[in-house]
């Protein structure tokens, strides 16, 4: 399965208001694993930039002047993300600003031209409700450091989001089950009769997904203040 880890940086927070999309990053995963690909492209947004959102991003429109404008990258953005499972932080945010800059280049909305939408933002609300969600404190919470991270960028949120993504979804994966004989399994279950079932395949743990599974029932601990019960049934055994 082909995912794609977007984040965009803009001009302010309204596209209805004119504000533009200054950077765009989209990092590849293929089977829940980082491939190396990506794009990664910064554009002259043709305004000025609102002065809360180059407190976040750090840039300026003088910065930006040179870089191509987004309606001469946009078939470059469609090709690169068609087909495929947007995984965005705040999806509504970005998919808002991305169908105004696609509708300025009458080109397809959003919606035509990915495979699927994942807002991290929402599945972080259900996982912990209550909690400060945004990528700082999830990085937090599940131990992915971002101590280099002293402004948003589109391309290093990306990257966070990759890690924070596997982290919480981890253990998600499809499982693959063939329905064609679930009516007869049932029935002969029902008839008090066991199902025949294959031999169980049990695989030993790597030595990084240990580690990696210790990361994030330390992350557990922390958030639950001590009381991770998977780490307590550790220590006792």
């Amino acid at each position: 399965m082909r995912q794609l880890i977007i984040d965009t940086e803009t001009t302010g927070l309204d596209p209805r208001q004119g504000h533009r999309i200054i950077e765009f990053a989209a990092l590849e995963l293929v089977d829940r694993r980082p491939t190396g690909r990506d794009l990664h492209l910064r554009f002259d947004p043709e305004r000025e930039i609102d002065a809360g959102a180059t407190e976040v991003h750090g840039k300026s429109w003088e910065d930006l002047k040179g870089e191509p404008k987004f309606r001469e990258c946009a078939g470059q953005i469609v090709d690169f993300t068609r087909g495929a499972e947007w995984i965005i932080h705040n999806a509504p945010f970005d998919i808002a600003f991305l169908d105004r800059e696609f509708e300025l280049c009458e080109l397809a909305l959003c919606r035509d031209v990915y495979g699927g939408l994942v807002d991290t933002l929402a599945l972080a609300r259900e996982a912990f409700p209550g909690k400060r969600n945004n990528l700082d404190a999830l990085c937090e919470r599940f131990g992915v450091s971002n101590a280099h991270r002293t402004l948003h960028g589109a391309l290093l949120d990306a990257q966070l989001l990759a890690e924070v993504y596997l982290a919480m979804t981890r253990g998600q994966e499809s499982l693959t089950i063939d329905m064609g004989s679930a009516p007869a399994a049932a029935a002969a279950t029902a008839a008090g009769v066991p199902a025949a079932r294959a031999p169980l395949l049990v695989l030993a743990p790597t030595a990084d997904e240990l580690a990696a599974h210790a990361a994030y029932l330390a992350a557990l601990d922390r958030e639950s203040k001590g009381r991770c019960v998977w780490r307590t049934a550790a220590a006792a055994g």
